[in-house]
């Protein structure tokens, strides 16, 4: 028994029996299943890649095991499948999965979808261009009679027509919606421009022979906010949104899946702010009962995913990838960015 469960067995018994049957339709689905189906991108470097046995690895995954780990205990309960862009909200809308973390940009438009939920996001991203770097191009600003392989049903193809047109720069747009042919036809030669998320454009030049061949220009076209998508269900929203900012919370009183056990076991000792973050508070405590999730879902959500930081550095601060997020909106709030850890109280 963890040292978390020593305390709250006892403490939030009742909360947590009265909570086990309160439910949305999709969140009680999920726990007769026993398992949460998570939509990804299928191979986005650093984001989702499947592992030598099939299983998706990356920064967008560490989303679905943060939703099994809070709702069903345990991370590895999340069936993550690899999924097309347009696709993975068509799916979401037919209740072919309970969620997607594939890097879906929040838009006016696209909320308005009576079925699916917007539910928090956890990257900001800004759409971008990437040229071969025997291209010479230095600026999109030189682009002008360029073709542009882009992503059909993306916000891609309406921000690259504003931006060109803004300027009253000519282009031609090749308009693939699936992704290996548009990359085939990029690194072909068939495009002079690949458009899309800086990061997506990050994660295919790691797909290219020679990733040193090409370079992203400077410009940043667009705000895109990349949220996680849900089926409507009101609890399942609150659970992956409070899930989430676990991890934020988690980050910002450094707590991690390497000292999380220390801390629990001294828990009495803890920063009241601390102590709130795994329901030692009857108001944190009940929090989690009146949503539908277990007790010790704070703690499994770090010990068996990780912090934020961790979750980012693991997959985005690597070497290959090195995406730098000190001095970017993705940074904590209290260290200038837009990720600010709501109360868990």
């Amino acid at each position: 028994m963890s040292p978390l469960r020593n305390f709250l067995v006892a403490s939030c018994f009742m909360m947590a029996t009265a909570g086990s049957a309160i439910g949305g339709p999709v969140m009680d689905e999920i726990r007769k299943d026993d398992r949460l189906v998570c939509l990804v991108n299928t191979n986005s470097p650093a984001f989702s890649v499947p592992d030598s046995e099939g299983v998706y690895r990356g920064f967008n995954t560490d989303f679905c095991r943060m939703a099994a780990a809070a709702i069903l205990g345990d991370a590895s309960k999340a069936d993550i499948r690899g999924i097309g862009f347009s696709d993975s909200m068509k799916t979401i809308v037919a209740k072919g999965a309970h969620m997607a973390s594939r890097s879906i940009t929040r838009t006016g438009t696209r909320d308005a979808n009576p079925g699916m939920r917007f539910v928090v996001t956890t990257f900001f991203d800004g759409q971008g261009f990437m040229v071969p770097r025997n291209l010479g191009v230095t600026s999109a600003k030189e682009l002008n009679g360029a073709t542009v392989c882009a992503e059909e049903g993306s916000t891609t193809l309406l921000n690259i027509a504003d931006w060109f047109s803004d300027r009253g720069i000519k282009y031609r747009v090749e308009n693939i919606a699936d992704k290996t042919a548009r990359l085939q036809a990029f690194f072909s030669g068939k495009c002079d421009v690949l458009a899309s998320d800086r990061t997506a454009l990050n994660s295919d030049r790691l797909l290219a022979d020679d990733p040193e061949a090409y370079v992203i220009l400077p410009e940043v076209i667009s705000n895109e906010p990349l949220t996680l998508l849900s089926q409507p269900d009101a609890e399942l929203e609150k659970a992956l949104y409070w899930s989430f900012q676990v991890m934020l919370n988690a980050e910002a009183l450094k707590v991690s899946s390497g000292n999380v056990d220390k801390v629990v076991a001294d828990l009495a000792n803890q920063p009241k702010s601390v102590q709130r973050l795994f329901g030692q508070d009857s108001a944190a405590g009940e929090m989690a009962s009146q949503i539908g999730l277990p007790a010790e879902w704070s703690y499994n959500i770090i010990k068996q995913v990780g912090n934020y930081g961790e979750v980012y550095d693991r997959s985005l601060g690597t070497e290959d990838y090195g995406l730098e997020r000190a001095g970017t909106a993705n940074a904590l709030f209290s260290q200038g960015g837009l990720m600010y850890p709501q109360p868990i109280r």
